[in-house]
């Protein structure tokens, strides 16, 4: 295990079937059912990501899934897991699986939270202004959830920092009021003996240093690949051919492609790594954040479609990123990884058929080299 730095993987937990998905995509709805259909949409596009005999499509019902999940993730140097975490004014959604984590007491693995806050609709499907869960915000809300969620923060395999528990916002300008919400959790934390580490997830299109100094939280964290670098990239890096091939494929599958009309963008993973290598700087505190590879053309009709990756642009990205990174603390070390199971997003470090486990053996090479 690397000593200097805690590597995260982000972890998806649709993989149980839940009456708001059965409604709203059909009877017995996990990830699975995008994953199953895909097709490739171009010669020598990558699809369908399907993972291998021994990972299977698994149904997190089964705890035992997760303590596997969880021996593996520490085989290959992960530190903890960060599950999203679903509340809507109360109600939570996808949360059988962290129950059972939670009430069992295994795996005994390192975890954190990261509220996954934006309402559910059926933008997959083209549907953005149908709602499956509307999210609203309110003072009693706020103190209902952190109340909730105290317990959890005091669980012993919970991740901290300096003792206080993390805790990642997804859409941080989503609130009506964020600054009041961040008062209120951590004026109920304190009665309870705890000093929280919060941060937003950095997202393209967000003003990251501001929030972080304005919001009074702790960090930001990278998400990749759909990050304020793709946008420097997408602005510095694209040709003019590439422009207009990706304008061409654009029209063409709009018009033309019968079987699925998806908007796609496609971008050259290895480029785009090389690009990030180069740049990859923070005006503020910001976690670094690299993914195995990024599809989400199985689940949406407005796809981004990364080419080129492979377990070997993954192991190059990782180094690039800790060659730069140089951790704020002995605690602040995190290198966060998305994900460990979004197959449906082609992002996975989870074995694949194609692959096996050649991104877990490129994250171990490369968190060993840097010891």
């Amino acid at each position: 295990m690397n000593d200097n730095i805690r590597p995260i993987a982000i972890y998806l937990p649709q993989y149980h079937p839940i009456p708001e998905n059965d409604k709203a995509w059909g009877d017995g709805f996990t990830e699975w059912t995008n994953v199953k259909k895909a097709k490739p949409l171009f010669e020598g596009h990558y699809q369908p990501h399907i993972p291998d005999k021994k990972t299977g499509y698994y149904d997190l019902r089964d705890p035992e899934i997760m303590v596997k999940q969880a021996e593996m993730a520490k085989e290959y140097g992960i530190h903890g897991f960060a599950f999203y975490h679903y509340w809507f004014q109360g109600k939570r959604l996808l949360n059988l699986p962290i129950d059972n984590m939670l009430n069992l007491g295994k795996p005994d693995f390192p975890f954190c939270f990261i509220w996954a806050n934006e309402p559910w609709s059926k933008r997959w499907d083209g549907s953005e202004n149908e709602i499956i869960q509307e999210q609203t915000y309110s003072e009693e809300d706020d103190l209902n959830h952190i109340k909730f969620l105290i317990p959890i923060f005091k669980d012993k395999r919970y991740i901290r920092v300096n003792g206080k528990p993390l805790f990642a916002i997804y859409k941080s300008a989503d609130f009506p009021d964020i600054s009041k919400t961040i008062r209120i959790w951590r004026e109920e934390a304190a009665k309870e003996g705890l000093e929280l580490y919060i941060c937003r997830i950095d997202r393209w299109n967000s003003n990251a240093k501001q929030q972080v100094v304005d919001l009074d939280i702790e960090a930001s964290i990278e998400f990749q690949p759909l990050s304020p670098s793709l946008e420097r990239f997408l602005k510095r890096e694209w040709t003019i051919g590439e422009r207009l091939r990706n304008r061409i494929s654009k029209i063409i599958d709009r018009y033309f492609n019968e079987n699925r009309k998806v908007n796609q963008t496609i971008i050259n993973m290895q480029k785009f790594v090389d690009f990030d290598n180069r740049y990859f700087h923070t005006d503020h505190k910001c976690y670094p954040c690299v993914c195995p590879s990024w599809d989400n053309s199985a689940r949406k009709k407005e796809a981004i479609i990364f080419t080129h990756s492979s377990p070997k642009v993954f192991y190059k990205w990782i180094k690039g990123k800790l060659n730069k990174f140089t951790p704020y603390s002995k605690d602040e070390n995190f290198l966060f990884i998305n994900a460990w199971n979004e197959w449906a997003e082609g992002n996975h470090l989870e074995p694949c058929q194609k692959w096996g486990k050649g991104y877990l053996n490129a994250l171990k090479k490369a968190l060993d080299e840097n010891k």
